[in-house]
């Protein structure tokens, strides 16, 4: 059973993309991607919403995603949310066993 958080980040004047830049070019991001259990780790850009940035953070179960959150690390992402003074909306998935939808999916 896998885990998908959806994070929303939203600020202004650009502030949500630049915390994406600083967590990517800081090597912050790619920590994250290389902690045991983490399956996704990507942002994106809504194209109604550019001051708006989606997290797609996806985690082998729950017990990798509480070492996660339980790390050094979680107070550098913090310090940049504040740095940036963003607010977050969350979504969160859990994986199931039903059928694939690769019938549908045009590869």
């Amino acid at each position: 059973m896998s885990i998908t958080v959806n994070l929303y980040y939203k600020g202004e004047n650009g502030a949500a993309r630049k915390f994406a830049e600083e967590m990517e070019s800081s090597g912050t991001a790619e920590a994250i991607r290389g902690e045991a259990g983490n399956l996704r780790y990507e942002y994106f850009i809504p194209m109604d919403d550019p001051e708006t940035v989606l997290l797609i953070d996806s985690w082998k179960d729950q017990a990798a995603l509480d070492i996660h959150h339980a790390s050094p690390m979680m107070a550098t992402i913090a310090g940049l949310r504040e740095k940036y003074d963003l607010h977050m909306r969350a979504e969160r998935f859990v994986s199931d066993d039903a059928p694939s939808d690769d019938a549908f999916i045009r590869k």
